[in-house]
């Protein structure tokens, strides 16, 4: 099965040339790169996330695989969705889903469903693949997204399931949660929750995330799959999170009333 775009034209360029040429312009050179567990990063516009991206990866080594954890925007019937095999187009040419890694996956949980349906037009993959495609033209992938009704137990059994299945691969593997900060408040309320979250990201307390989130209410929609990251992470004894660049659409807009925030992390 191959999944073709959903988003090139709109997040991004559909044009090579064009998406090349904006990619290489987020990038920071100058960055120290570290081997790093995972990644958090955001799946807006590149107009106005790219950056933030481009500096958290451009702050890690990209290993040949990459597990990618993001919100379903969409209706679907499974808690946590995987595309076990096939082929993701995106400008720069076609990527090919890790089968071995995902059936490791789906062997260590039963709630990890095969749905390659539920990946069809969900944007908050998608986003990340041309960053790791210009980065390592090698990588392969595994694409997993956990719907909003996914219970804190469902986010513990995926982490532990993910990295025991690191494990068993024997491979070294980045995986990255995809999300956006806040969204749709004034620059001041944005920056004060984010940074509320950010600060338990920072702990990697995945608990204190997922109830900072519900407590204060704050619209990060990926706040799951970055704590079923923490949990992975910290299972493959990650020590530390660092962040790289936080900014808000309001930045690039100058519309500082209704902006959404956007946060680079690295966890190694």
């Amino acid at each position: 099965m191959k999944r073709k775009p959903s988003v090139a034209g709109y997040f991004y360029p559909f044009d090579s040339d064009a998406l090349r040429d904006l990619i290489e312009g987020t990038l920071d050179p100058h960055v120290d790169k570290k081997k790093a567990v995972g990644v958090i990063s955001p799946h807006a516009g590149y107009v106005y996330s790219g950056k933030v991206a481009g500096s958290v990866f451009s702050s890690v080594v990209l290993p040949d695989n990459v597990i990618i954890i993001g919100p379903n925007h969409q209706e679907v019937s499974s808690s946590i969705s995987i595309m076990r095999e096939g082929i993701w187009e995106t400008p720069l040419g076609d990527v090919a889903v890790n089968a071995k890694l995902a059936d490791l996956i789906m062997a260590q949980s039963d709630a990890v469903k095969d749905n390659a349906k539920s990946h069809s037009q969900e944007h908050s993959l998608e986003v990340q693949v041309p960053f790791i495609q210009y980065l390592n033209e090698h990588i392969s992938l595994v694409p997993i997204s956990i719907a909003h009704f996914a219970r804190y137990s469902d986010l513990v059994e995926l982490g532990k399931t993910i990295a025991e299945a690191i494990r068993r691969y024997g491979q070294e593997v980045l995986i990255v949660a995809s999300t956006d900060m806040s969204h749709y408040v004034s620059q001041e309320v944005a920056k004060e929750k984010d940074f509320m979250a950010i600060e338990k990201i920072l702990d990697l307390d995945a608990r204190g995330l997922y109830e900072i989130v519900e407590k204060e209410n704050i619209s990060m929609c990926g706040f799951q799959p970055t704590a079923a990251t923490i949990i992975a992470a910290k299972e493959l004894n990650a020590k530390k999170a660092e962040l790289i660049r936080y900014q808000t659409s309001g930045d690039v807009s100058g519309d500082y009333m209704r902006v959404v925030g956007y946060a680079g992390i690295r966890i190694i």
